[in-house]
């Protein structure tokens, strides 16, 4: 059987005809694939984890002189990127509990005292720099704390009603939404990115909200950081391609993230994520990336941790963020199997005791995400080709390929246990490592497999 009549996720329109038809009888030759956007990431981008640092629930000291005890740990655990949440002053008016929202920034160019000085920042970043790992800080450009330091010196800058009271986006009162129709309000804030990146040596930038704030500002923001010589990355919190066009090496994969939730629950199957996967792939050139998740801030504190969403399918669908295409996050708690939702708006705090052995865990993934090239992000990695099963309501197999290595998958995606056979041969006469310890395994013809709850394998052929 040729590959063609496989899975081919790089191409919409001839995986709509075999998801349309589901008929595998021709190897047809493939239309031409979307045109590239014009990103170019940087060379650390396509094997990293990115890893989200909750500075305030992350020691009880909740400061950056505390935290940075942590970055050998966070490097042994194999962590690439290191992604702050908003590091800024907080508003007061307004304000919502004690300590207020990370994203009601007063003032852009400043630090939390709540977390130490700029120069404890500074240590942080040259540290782990010294480790070989990137540090971006969270930006959140659509709106301000309503005592800002914009507010109190460029009030026209910001969005008003008919009756000239400031804008608060959606239900958030404790901001007020900037006006981008104003261009000294765009040079203000590129001049501050560039502040962040030439004088503090960050790396880049998690946009919040980005699609709230128009594309054309982020793409002048983009052209003018590259200016600098440095390699920038850039994620937004959206999930619009035409972002990653010319501003942003990533966003978010919220749409693969509650598909995930909800075969956890029961309630959607593999033929849902398989839709996802062609939606995407129709959707986003191939030199794009998506960011991985189980978990992330606004889950934990609102949603509920991911033990809470996915019971005991976490293990599983925190194996797909590193094997699917994109960039996988780990959350802070999350690599312990921290099991609470942290308070958002007050002083909470981490439990970093592993009971659940989680650390040998994503250990585990994220070395397999820096050696698997197969599973490099974006235009570096492997097309993924779906095997066929006869559960595949149930069971997601797939194979991931390229000139040095062969990557083959199966995920048992239900609470009930699956004995099944592959109905293809594109995983047959390949001696494989099961990647989590198993011994080397050859599949033939009709052989049946047994997979458990939630069950999944990872096999690895170096050519």
């Amino acid at each position: 059987m040729c590959k063609t009549q496989l899975f081919n996720l790089r191409n919409l329109m001839y995986a709509a005809i075999i998801a349309a038809t589901m008929t595998f009888a021709s190897c047809k030759p493939q239309p031409k694939e979307a045109e590239p956007f014009k990103v170019e990431h940087a060379n650390w981008v396509y094997n990293a984890t990115i890893y989200e640092v909750n500075v305030r629930q992350y020691t009880p000291e909740g400061t950056f002189k505390a935290f940075e005890q942590h970055l050998p740990r966070l490097k042994d655990l194999g962590v690439d990127i290191l992604w702050f949440m908003p590091i800024h002053p907080i508003g007061v008016e307004n304000r919502k509990g004690a300590l207020g929202s990370y994203y009601s920034v007063k003032d852009y160019y400043g630090i939390n005292p709540e977390f130490g000085t700029l120069d404890d920042f500074k240590s942080v970043v040259s540290k782990a720099h010294e480790l070989g790992m990137k540090v971006i800080i969270d930006v959140v450009a659509n709106h301000t704390a309503h005592d800002a330091v914009l507010m109190a010196e460029h009030p026209d800058w910001y969005l008003r009603d008919s009756t000239g009271k400031v804008v608060s986006p959606f239900d958030w009162t404790d901001v007020a939404k900037l006006d981008y129709s104003k261009p000294e309000l765009r040079r203000y804030m590129i001049d501050m990115l560039k502040y962040w990146v030439s004088e503090i040596d960050l790396d880049g930038f998690r946009c919040d909200v980005a699609a709230e704030v128009p594309s054309d500002f982020w793409n002048d923001a983009r052209a003018e950081l590259n200016k600098l010589g440095k390699p920038i990355f850039m994620l937004a919190e959206a999930e619009t391609p035409e972002l990653q066009k010319y501003a942003f090496d990533a966003d978010y994969a919220w749409e693969c993230h509650h598909i995930l939730n909800t075969i956890a629950q029961g309630k959607k199957t593999v033929a849902d994520l398989e839709q996802y996967l062609l939606k995407k792939a129709a959707t986003y050139p191939k030199n794009t990336i998506k960011m991985n998740f189980i978990t992330n801030h606004d889950e934990n504190s609102w949603n509920g941790t991911e033990f809470e969403r996915m019971g005991d399918a976490v293990k599983a669908m925190a194996a797909l963020t590193f094997v699917l295409d994109g960039m996988p996050l780990i959350y802070t708690g999350q690599e312990v199997g921290f099991n609470r939702r942290l308070q958002f708006f007050e002083k909470d705090q981490v439990d970093w005791t592993d009971t659940k052995g989680m650390s040998d865990f994503y250990k585990k993934l994220t070395a397999l995400k820096k050696s698997a090239s197969v599973i490099n992000a974006g235009e570096q990695g492997a097309d993924i080709f779906r095997v066929t099963t006869t559960a595949d309501s149930s069971v997601f197999a797939f194979v991931r390929e390229n000139e040095s290595q062969k990557l083959f998958a199966v995920f048992n995606l239900s609470a009930k246990e699956q004995t099944f056979s592959f109905t293809d041969d594109s995983h047959l006469n390949t001696e494989y490592v099961e990647y989590f310890g198993g011994s080397p395994t050859v599949f033939t013809a009709n052989q049946k497999v047994t997979l458990k709850p939630w069950e999944f394998s990872i096999y690895l052929n170096n050519k």
